[in-house]
């Protein structure tokens, strides 16, 4: 068959060639078309193979456009992992979410449709203004009950992030729900302090109390100022305020 939504015509030659490949006797061959019956989408399956994807009894499930396209008769999937992020959080705007139509065994014929989806959840919302940056104490958020749209977080499929000592990446007002895009790991080195380095050259070690000219994480490159002669180097983060230079030269300043 051909995929959907395509026609495959055998004319009356082909046919007598295939029939004589198989000892098969036609005595007046005639053309053939062959096609896969089309029908609109239908709203009903798509909401239901949406429910059965998200597995979230009470889920309010709002479609506000479908793919137009025709489809092959087949069983609707519309997987989790393909239902996109609202352009903002909340939902502002409908949702994305791309399926498939699973016909004549095997192929897929893609479909799409936009919705809005709120789901029963946890929320966990600050409690007063969070500055960007800054690790987060318990008492500066809260959790409570509300509706989200659905995450793998808040869907069970991947332990909730929680905020506690994490950093804020962006302003959150006092009330708004805090995202786990809204958080980072904070940095074991900030700007301004005072790192212990460890220099080593071959067989020889160096170890000295430097300056942190730029932040960041475990493994990260950042900029070290040497107090003793105000030469900036780089160095490798290796834990907190910790920092190592690895070279066959001599030590960074000296």
């Amino acid at each position: 068959m051909p995929p959907a939504g395509s026609k495959r015509t055998f004319h009356a030659s082909e046919l007598a060639a295939i029939a004589q490949r198989y000892s098969i006797r036609l005595d007046s061959p005639e053309e053939v078309c062959f096609e896969w019956a089309m029908m609109p989408l239908d709203s009903a399956g798509v909401l239901q193979a949406m429910r059965e994807s998200l597995q979230s009894p009470g889920a309010q499930i709002e479609i506000t456009e479908t793919s137009l396209a025709k489809v092959p008769p087949g069983r609707l999937e519309f997987p989790l992992a393909m239902l996109g992020r609202p352009a903002s959080l909340p939902q502002k705007d409908p949702a994305l979410w791309r399926g498939q139509v699973i016909y004549g065994g095997d192929h897929q014929f893609n479909v799409w449709a936009k919705v809005w989806i709120k789901i029963a959840c946890q929320r966990t919302v600050a409690a007063e203004a969070l500055k960007i940056g800054l690790p987060i104490a318990p008492e500066q958020f809260r959790v409570e009950q509300g509706e989200c749209f659905p995450s793998r977080e808040n869907l069970g499929l991947t332990p909730p992030v929680s905020p506690l000592g994490m950093v804020a990446v962006r302003a959150i007002a006092a009330g708004a729900e805090i995202h786990p895009e809204f958080l980072a790991l904070p940095n074991d080195v900030n700007r301004g302090d005072a790192v212990q380095v460890e220099v080593r050259s071959g067989g020889a070690h160096l170890a000295f109390v430097a300056k942190a000219e730029t932040g960041g994480r475990s493994g990260d490159l950042i900029a070290v100022r040497n107090p003793s002669t105000n030469k900036i180097f780089r160095a490798r983060i290796q834990g907190k305020d910790q920092v190592l230079v690895q070279t066959e030269f001599e030590g960074p300043g000296q």
